[in-house]
């Protein structure tokens, strides 16, 4: 009587019942819950939703892959302006869809370009993440992205994803572990990745050394990044759409680090970048800000330092960026 009861919905499996059918049965407590308690019937259908899915992910052309790509481009310029977090919902739509289509992708023609997509999405996603203050979900969004990395045999991505994720690591309070991460990085990497790729992992590194309070590694980072940077205004990485940097960026990156260092010479190097920095990278316009407060303090320079923290203030709010926030009011204690 149960059973019938069970399949039409009059009565929900009380968790007593529900471990012993569990063993029955050799599924799961959600399959259980959903299922209809009609064994063959449920084989087969499962079977033929299988199959389903199967055939979908094998018929992903390569516009659907480009229409992937183009939902990670427009969640990235709006995460630049807006901030990420009026974007959680729509990011982890996107990613559901780009881990389904991967999941029951079976030919590695198949998953290639996917695996490609979801670790590009995947890395933004983790770095809104971080930017909200999430760091468990960054990490895993890290860890996805390097597993999707390898499913695509792309170690230009892979190296972004683990050089990211030492910035995680940096937060936490193990900035010696990042620039350990960092530096894996690189040597994943090797000499197969772009200039451009390769002076973005060099100012990462010189960053985390910043803040592991390594400066001669970090002013040996550093000049590499400015050696391997292309000339030119360009700043995206046609190989590598999350990297955006010039010679500019570099310029800002670098007066970041030195202000870390406690270096004079990063206001120099921050108002040069403050001059070019593009009006649509609100959030990077917000750490610029919040470098200046630093380098200023470093130089006694309270006023100038006020000046900057207000609107440092006033972009972290339109962003919602809890990252810069956190930054802003441990910098407003020594004011």
């Amino acid at each position: 009587m149960y059973v019938s009861e069970w399949e039409n919905g009059k009565r929900t499996i009380s968790d007593r019942y529900a471990a012993v059918l569990r063993q029955i049965l050799g599924i799961t407590d959600a399959e259980l819950r959903d299922a209809t308690l009609a064994p063959a019937a449920s084989m087969a259908d499962g079977y033929d939703d299988l199959l389903s899915r199967i055939d979908s992910a094998s018929s992903v052309s390569e516009s659907m892959v480009g229409a992937f790509n183009q939902q990670t481009e427009l969640l990235r310029t709006m995460d630049r302006m807006r901030g990420a977090s009026a974007l959680v919902d729509q990011m982890t739509g996107h990613l559901t869809a780009l881990e389904d289509a991967l999941n029951f992708a079976v030919l590695p023609a198949a998953r290639r370009p996917v695996a490609l997509a979801l670790a590009g999405a995947s890395t933004l996603a983790a770095w809104q993440a971080i930017d909200s203050g999430a760091v468990e979900r960054a990490w895993r969004h890290y860890e996805l992205a390097k597993r999707a990395a390898r499913d695509a045999e792309a170690p230009m991505y892979l190296a972004h994803a683990m050089a990211e994720q030492a910035y995680v690591l940096c937060e936490a309070g193990r900035p010696m572990l990042g620039v350990d991460l960092v530096r894996d990085a690189q040597r994943t990497l090797g000499k197969a990745g772009s200039p451009r790729l390769r002076a973005w992992l060099y100012a990462a590194e010189a960053e985390l050394c910043a803040n592991a309070e390594m400066p001669d590694d970090c002013q040996r980072a550093l000049d590499a990044a400015m050696a391997t940077i292309p000339p030119g205004p360009e700043d995206r990485d046609p190989d590598m759409l999350s990297i955006f940097l010039n010679g500019a960026h570099l310029a800002r990156w670098r007066g970041n680090v030195l202000a870390l260092l406690g270096d004079g010479d990063a206001v120099t190097s921050l108002y040069d970048a403050l001059k070019v920095v593009d009006p649509t990278f609100v959030r990077a316009q917000a750490g610029l800000h919040v470098d200046l407060v630093q380098a200023h303090l470093a130089r006694a320079e309270y006023d100038d330092a006020h000046t900057h923290l207000r609107q440092a203030r006033l972009l972290a709010s339109r962003t919602g960026s809890v990252r810069q926030r956190r930054r802003i009011e441990l910098l407003s204690t020594r004011l």
